[in-house]
């Protein structure tokens, strides 16, 4: 309006001259009357042209802004709402757009506020004339003849209700509708209307008093919200049911009038009732929602805030959540959180911060954000590193004591159990979670380079240097994210490469090369390997899924964290348990903590997303070779043998050397461990170690040190299954695992017919299970399943 101001000037000086002391009769009065004259002749035209030029100019930016008009409704990826909040006047407001606006909200609002709406351009001049001649018979201001254009300007920018007031609003309603069509403006004043109990716009009054959205609301609901928008304090019907009832009753009688209903319909929509019992407002996924209002603050455009969260999947796991805290209470575990992601969007499916966000015991603590120490979840990365610079799954490793001189001195690392296994292949030693071999894998690559890789792999939180970590990054030493890890993870099970993860639907990241492709696929089928896992961790662990799962724990150096992950083709999981208070746990690891709650968690995302297959070394061009157990070298007949993949130029030439002629003779590395009697890892024949130029040992007297007989792991004889309820049938497998002499090539039968793979489908009666080695040894399990 500025540009009106200097007409505001002239006019003042026109009132100057009328109140002048010259006579109009003398030539300087006759001067002045001309000056008068030309002054009102500028003004009468002027005025018009620069109101004209204001109308004809474009709108500001922030006018129609919805940041000041409603708070912020959250919603998961199918619509469902998981938490509104009211806007910064306090107001509850949720924007609708028009195409979502009930008809009948519409036409009762046209009808009660402005029924020439269509028609005029956002001043009614028959209402102009209605009103004044009403306040003049009346003798007071008893009609203001405001459009449904100006009222949206008054809410837009607010006046006063004195004449210049009402001057303003009709010019900026003439303004609006040279800019903005009438649907547009029907959306805005609909989504701004104060509508009592401190609601603004139809979307939050629907809520508040119907209980329902304004997209399916009935004809006497809507006339409801038209009849007490000119006095909504007063007239609403939780202020007054009465004058609600009267405010109802007069819209649909205008709406009768008007032609747009009739008699039996408004009989029908008298009687129904004001309001419907109010709904408690949601408050879903409470540690999500709470991350995205602070992520999102730049970002609201009042229209609901679309977040990538399957709701269904996300009350599930907090379910689990807390049965997980339930189950090892007894054990000092007092804490539990999860996180799941889509490993092609990177879209969050389920955000668990804790068991219960309202507890005081630190329930608002949110742990998928929250860095602490993860423990051996980081090794997936170390060996991922070490296959890119030449190491191989059948590397052997050293599991043996040794002192590693740092700033702050020797530092020795031991294994889970105390014990020290001597050589171990890459993939017992990352199967199986052994930290000696990984602190000597650290110390040949180098803590830097680990570090620079992690950082790669997302690892943000892990802010020092190199040096402060040390080789005991290899161990986890560095606090991480639940949320992190898992999308470190899922790094993995794309290829070695890594996005940002996501709370919105359909967002994307730039992505980065972490791993090599093959790399990643022999690091996911390590932890897939249930049968390497077995020296660590024994035959009974959480991770047996009917489909193919990469799996890895972790705990933190004072049993504070449990954590574990499952990545799939499709999705990853990342779980924790633990005490936010650092409260050291009871007797619980990995397996026993986080594990069962993994397990779960996986099997409730498989349910809403098809797991697939993870990528195979075999498809990326990894060739399959015979080595030796112990020693990882190419195979011999002296030797205890399995396959193992390799990249394209990385098998071994060389032939097993260490077991010849019925003795085991090992590297000189290994000759104080063997002198203290130590024992190797794997399910192959416990055999001591002797130095060149030693006294060989018969393998003969290896094999009554502790050769393990052939025999199945899984399943075991007696086992008795039931075919889970709602779970498709390629999904109702069960392991087929055998160990001992002979185990690395298995001939399996059953009920007499041979099977080929390593899953049987669970099929209802008895069963007869025989493993065949390739040494002609065999075993039997006999099982039962029941429908």
């Amino acid at each position: 309006m500025t540009v009106l101001g200097g007409f505001v000037r002239r006019l003042r000086i026109l009132r100057r001259l009328r109140g002048s002391p010259v006579p109009l009769g003398t030539k300087d009065g006759r001067h002045g009357l001309r000056n008068l004259r030309s002054l009102r002749i500028v003004v009468a035209v002027a005025v018009p042209v620069a109101a004209a030029t204001w109308i004809a100019w474009p709108l500001p930016d922030d006018l129609l802004s919805h940041d000041r008009a409603t708070g912020v409704t959250i919603v998961d990826r199918d619509g469902a709402v998981l938490r509104a909040t009211r806007a910064a006047d306090g107001t509850d407001a949720s924007w609708v757009p028009y195409d979502r606006i009930d008809p009948d909200v519409i036409t009762a609002f046209v009808a009660v506020e402005d029924r020439r709406f269509w028609e005029h351009h956002g001043i009614d001049a028959r209402a102009v004339l209605r009103a004044a001649w009403r306040n003049v018979r009346a003798r007071r201001v008893s009609s203001g003849a405001s459009t449904i254009t100006m009222q949206l300007a008054r809410l837009l920018r607010p006046r006063g209700r004195s004449a210049a007031g009402k001057v303003a609003q009709a010019l900026w309603a003439l303004r609006l509708e040279a800019h903005v069509g009438k649907q547009r403006i029907l959306e805005e004043y609909l989504n701004r209307v104060q509508l009592g109990q401190g609601t603004a716009g139809v979307g939050a009054a629907s809520a508040a008093y119907f209980g329902a959205s304004a997209s399916e609301l009935s004809l006497a609901q809507a006339a409801l919200l038209a009849g007490i928008a000119h006095a909504p304090s007063r007239d609403n019907p939780h202020a007054s049911p009465a004058r609600a009832r009267a405010a109802r009753l007069l819209a649909l009688r205008r709406l009768r009038r008007l032609g747009l209903t009739d008699s039996e319909t408004v009989a029908r929509a008298r009687v129904e009732p004001l309001v419907v019992p109010p709904r408690v407002a949601p408050f879903l996924a409470p540690h999500f929602t709470t991350r995205v209002l602070a992520w999102s603050t730049a970002d609201r455009r009042g229209a609901p805030i679309r977040t990538s969260l399957d709701l269904g999947l996300q009350m599930e796991l907090e379910g689990e959540v807390r049965h997980t805290v339930d189950m090892l209470g007894d054990r000092g575990v007092r804490q539990a959180a999860a996180v799941v992601l889509d490993n092609a969007s990177g879209e969050v499916l389920a955000w668990v911060g804790s068991p219960d966000f309202w507890s005081s015991d630190d329930g608002q603590t949110d742990m998928v954000m929250s860095p602490r120490q993860p423990g051996s979840a980081l090794k997936p990365f170390l060996y991922g590193l070490a296959f890119d610079r030449g190491y191989t799954a059948a590397t052997v490793l050293p599991d043996v004591p040794k002192a590693y001189p740092t700033a702050t001195g020797p530092y020795a690392p031991r294994d889970y159990d105390r014990r020290f296994r001597g050589p171990v292949r890459a993939r017992e030693a990352l199967a199986s979670s052994y930290n000696v071999p990984a602190v000597e894998l650290a110390s040949r690559l180098g803590a830097g380079a680990l570090l620079q890789t992690l950082h790669l792999a997302g690892f943000a939180s892990l802010g020092r240097d190199a040096e402060h970590y040390g080789l005991g990054l290899a161990l986890g030493n560095g606090d991480v994210t639940l949320v992190e890890l898992a999308n470190g993870y899922r790094a993995l099970a794309n290829g070695g490469v890594w996005r940002p993860w996501t709370w919105r639907a359909g967002a994307a990241g730039e992505p980065r090369r972490v791993l090599s492709p093959l790399a990643s696929a022999l690091v996911l089928d390590i932890l897939q390997d249930a049968s390497a896992r077995i020296p660590g961790f024994g035959v009974s662990t959480p991770f047996d899924f009917p489909f193919p799962v990469a799996v890895k724990t972790g705990t933190s150096r004072h049993f504070t964290d449990n954590w574990a992950v499952g990545a799939t083709a499709r999705f990853t999981v990342a779980v924790w348990a633990g005490n936010f208070s650092g409260q050291p746990m009871q007797g619980v690891s990995g397996v026993t903590g986080a594990g069962p709650l993994l397990h779960r968690a996986v099997m409730a995302a498989s349910r809403r997303v098809s797991p697939g297959t993870l990528p195979s070394p075999e498809s990326l061009g990894a060739e399959r070779v015979a080595v030796c157990r112990l020693s990882g070298l190419r195979a011999t007949d002296a030797c205890a043998r399995l396959d193992e993949w390799f990249a394209p130029g990385t098998a071994p030439t060389r032939a097993d050397d260490w077991e010849r002629g019925g003795v085991v003779v090992l590297p000189d590395e290994y000759a104080a461990w063997a002198r203290n009697g130590a024992h190797p890892a794997g399910d192959g024949p416990t055999l001591p170690a002797t130095r060149p130029g030693t006294r060989a040992v018969p393998a003969t007297r290896a094999a009554s040190l502790g050769i393990s007989r052939f025999r199945i792991l899984s399943p075991l004889d007696g086992d008795r299954y039931a075919i889970p309820v709602g779970v498709e049938a390629r999904y109702a497998t069960i392991g087929l695992r055998a160990a001992g002499p002979g185990a690395a090539h298995v001939t399996w039968t059953v009920d007499g017919v041979r099977h080929d793979g390593e899953r049987w489908a669970l099929v209802p009666g008895a069963h007869e299970i025989v493993a065949a080695s390739a040494r002609g040894d065999t075993a039997r399990a006999r099982v039962e399943v029941t429908p």
